[in-house]
């Protein structure tokens, strides 16, 4: 091994010691696989050569072996589920998944408490890489567990529609960079203080009013086709009157609307 390659190697330790406790464990549980898998090129990867990662591919944080790790201890866990051994046979990849077998009650309740979703209070799940409909199903499932969270990212997630979820602590949710079209999409958030969905596709500010009884104070719509709309902050600060800061800018007085003159006001009087 050369030393600059070394030498790379054990920055690379440093800093993942340095990020957490835990990483090293996952790196430990990543050796003994990396060693005994052949790599090959995959087409959707769009680079001619392979990471090591994609060793990886489809597999959750708990399908790797020799650890204790919960849900709640990890920064940004992978949260999707791979494809079945079946489909990966008929598009002609490697299978890295586990042998399929039935699995115990008793080891499905082992995962459920691994999980730990129900005592994360500040999560980050982005960047999950959603492409198919069993993924973002498994994704819905753990946000429904997320009873309280305060601070959630859902950063670029390719998530459309979470209206059948339910977030009842969360105070601040980050969903930028997805394909949301409508407010009617957002998941319960009763408690919410800071929304942001930058870059986004939400054309009409129909559906705001539903967080009308929320306590929302900062609201983010940067690059929305709705951001082009005419009088769109005094629309936007009519329908939330407790909004304090909308795209970063706190309320101004022009963005209040007009209020009625008075009859009397235009009355002349003559002396």
């Amino acid at each position: 091994m050369s030393e600059s390659s070394s030498g790379e190697n054990a920055s690379s330790q440093e800093t993942c010691q340095s990020n957490s406790s835990y990483c090293s464990t996952l790196s430990e549980s990543h050796a003994p696989l990396s060693r005994n898998r052949a790599f090959h090129s995959h087409s959707d990867s769009g680079i001619s050569s392979l990471l090591p990662s994609d060793s990886f591919k489809y597999l959750t944080w708990q399908g790797i072996e020799q650890h204790d790790i919960q849900g709640s201890q990890l920064r940004c866990p992978r949260v999707r589920e791979g494809p079945p051994a079946e489909e990966l046979l008929l598009q002609h990849e490697e299978c890295t998944l586990p042998p399929q077998r039935r699995v115990p009650e008793k080891i499905k309740w082992k995962i459920w408490i691994q999980e730990n979703w129900e005592e994360c209070t500040n999560l980050n799940i982005s960047f999950q890489d959603l492409g198919d409909p069993y993924q973002v199903e498994n994704f819905k499932r753990i946000l429904r567990r997320l009873i309280r969270v305060e601070t959630l990212w859902l950063v670029d997630n390719s998530l459309v529609d979470l209206s059948a979820v339910r977030l009842p602590s969360c105070r601040i949710l980050i969903m930028n960079k997805n394909h949301l079209t409508s407010f009617k999409q957002l998941p319960k958030i009763p408690q919410i203080q800071h929304l942001s969905l930058a870059e986004n596709h939400i054309e009409k500010l129909t559906g705001l009013a539903s967080l009308h009884c929320t306590p929302l104070e900062s609201l983010v719509l940067k690059r929305n086709p709705c951001e082009f709309h005419q009088n769109y902050r005094k629309r936007v600060f009519s329908c939330l009157p407790n909004l304090k800061m909308l795209d970063g800018i706190l309320k101004l007085p022009e963005d209040s609307s007009p209020t009625q003159t008075s009859i009397f006001s235009k009355v002349c009087t003559v002396s």
